[in-house]
């Protein structure tokens, strides 16, 4: 966002998107730290960055390269998804989740027709907004 537009009071939404997710990585890094009884600097030595970084990540102020995020996750034992996406932004919708929960209860044979039949869904969905889109 320019100083201007600052001053004006508008923010465009790009910025704000941007904004919100850093914002929203942020919270999660050190929601997730906290949770873990990490201070920053243990954080920091794992990581291999300086400590300075992990606050400016914490505050939203500066994003991670992807190798980084990649060395946040494995020394925060967990996903990158976890740190990037909040918890229900991603995945199945809770009817889909049911049917996949029934789903596991298959046997390993059904399992392999039901995993052929959606993946020919999905295909022809693709296929069906690629020629629509052309």
């Amino acid at each position: 966002m320019s100083t201007d537009d600052a001053q004006n009071g508008r923010v465009s939404v790009t910025s704000l998107t941007a904004t919100k997710a850093a914002m929203d990585f942020a919270t999660r890094l050190a929601d997730i730290r906290k949770d873990k009884a990490l201070t920053q600097q243990v954080l920091a030595d794992r990581v291999g960055v300086h400590v300075t970084q992990i606050r400016r990540y914490e505050a939203g102020t500066s994003a991670p390269t992807l190798d980084v995020l990649r060395q946040l996750a494995i020394a925060l034992s967990i996903s990158a998804d976890a740190l990037v996406f909040d918890t229900n932004e991603r995945g199945p919708s809770d009817d889909l989740k049911l049917l996949f929960e029934a789903a596991s209860d298959l046997d390993e044979q059904s399992k392999n027709h039901l995993r052929a039949l959606i993946e020919g869904v999905l295909l022809r969905h693709q296929a069906q907004r690629l020629t629509s889109a052309s």
